[in-house]
């Protein structure tokens, strides 16, 4: 008789800093390393640590926990942060990746009246995936709705896989969003799968990020199939905090989004009796 035995995967469990949010990226690094997370994504945004790699590298030195990805910074709100420029923004990012030990950058695709950006995209990301180390990721996005109207605001597609890329991140909140299959969608990323932004949601219209588990989207039954095909890449938890009554109730729910993952990245395996 085979008996089962637990394999975890080598995959890193990190905290976004924009699971904090409003509290500030040096708070994320206190938060991530009293609960045990492996290590951080920092979201490059609007707050000014966020965008100094020296404060970034005292932030974790002295809590003592490594940075693994950088967010760069994509978001309407960082329009103006890194640049003007999308290609400069990125080059920044992969440069503060290389500093920090990061292996990781996660990029959103361009919007659509980036018309310039869009033409470029997907050769400009194969350059500068053959010029570093650094992981590239393009992350699923989803249509914009309002109402009954729908405005597809990301070029070339929402749907990174319809495109090629050498990399790719998965996240299950954009998945709800975009009211797709995010399974399906895993299977046609791949091997290229290279980082998970894991939270959940319940197909609204906004992107809710929840913790997962509160919603539809199949988290568990991803991180049982990531522990089962070895993945080797960075599962951050990145959720909205947003609504916490108290700083008590906000790392309440950064631990039970640890808890999720480690329990579920724990799969059970059958392996013959020697």
């Amino acid at each position: 008789m085979a008996e089962p035995v637990v394999r975890i995967p080598d995959a890193k469990v990190a905290l976004s800093t924009a699971s904090v949010y409003p509290e500030s990226t040096a708070t994320a690094f206190e938060i991530a390393a009293r609960l045990g997370y492996d290590g951080v994504e920092v979201m490059v945004w609007t707050d000014p640590v966020s965008q100094d790699i020296d404060a970034l590298r005292r932030l974790s030195d002295h809590h003592r926990i490594p940075i693994l990805a950088v967010h760069a910074p994509c978001l309407l709100i960082t329009q103006r942060v890194w640049s003007t420029d999308p290609w400069t923004k990125l080059q920044r990012a992969q440069a503060a990746a290389e500093k920090l030990g990061a292996s990781t950058v996660v990029v959103h695709p361009p919007f659509r009246w980036q018309r310039q950006y869009v033409r470029d995209f997907i050769s400009g990301m194969w350059r500068m995936a053959n010029e570093t180390d650094v992981r590239f990721a393009v992350e699923n996005m989803y249509p914009w709705r309002y109402r009954d109207r729908e405005m597809l605001a990301y070029a070339p597609d929402w749907d990174v896989t319809k495109d090629d890329y050498r990399h790719y991140t998965i996240d299950l909140s954009h998945t709800a969003t975009a009211r797709t299959d995010a399974l399906e969608m895993i299977d046609r990323m791949g091997d290229r799968l290279g980082h998970v932004h894991l939270a959940d949601g319940n197909g609204s219209n906004k992107d809710e990020h929840l913790v997962p588990g509160r919603g539809t989207q199949p988290c568990a039954e991803l991180l049982e199939s990531l522990a089962l095909g070895g993945f080797d890449g960075h599962v951050v938890i990145e959720v909205n905090t947003r609504r916490a009554m108290s700083s008590a109730e906000r790392e309440a729910d950064l631990a039970e989004a640890l808890a999720f993952t480690r329990l579920h990245l724990a799969s059970a395996v059958k392996v013959p009796r020697r």
